[in-house]
């Protein structure tokens, strides 16, 4: 059958023909949470003014603002968790490479701290 082929796991799902869900970083969440917030939303204003038109306006509309509001919040987190791991990359890569020597920094805090007492 032609759509046993479509079923493949390597093969990524591309939402709207350019957003890879399974590949980019916070795209599925937001997807899935812009998904929520229009339904929230769309809901919300027809249970509160029975308009269905307007009530599938304002659930379009939250699904942008939610999927796009998660999007950045979540696109933040990841480089902010990024620049962390670098940094600790990098003073693990230190740590090994001035472990022993005299620029070590906790053989200086051991030595001061022997010193103390």
């Amino acid at each position: 059958m032609a759509g046993e082929g479509d079923s493949e796991p390597g093969k990524s799902f591309k939402l709207l023909g350019f957003l890879d869900v399974q590949n980019v970083p916070c795209a599925r969440e937001s997807v899935l949470y812009g998904s929520l917030g229009s339904l929230v939303m769309g809901l919300g204003h027809f249970l509160a003014t029975s308009r269905v038109r307007r009530s599938c306006d304002v659930a379009v509309g939250g699904f942008i603002c939610t999927m796009l509001g998660y999007w950045f919040y979540c696109r933040y987190n990841l480089a902010q968790q990024r620049i962390r791991q670098r940094m600790l990359k990098e003073g693990m890569k230190n740590r090994v490479l001035f472990e022993g020597s005299y620029l070590d920094p906790e053989k200086e805090q051991t030595g001061s701290e022997r010193g103390d007492s």
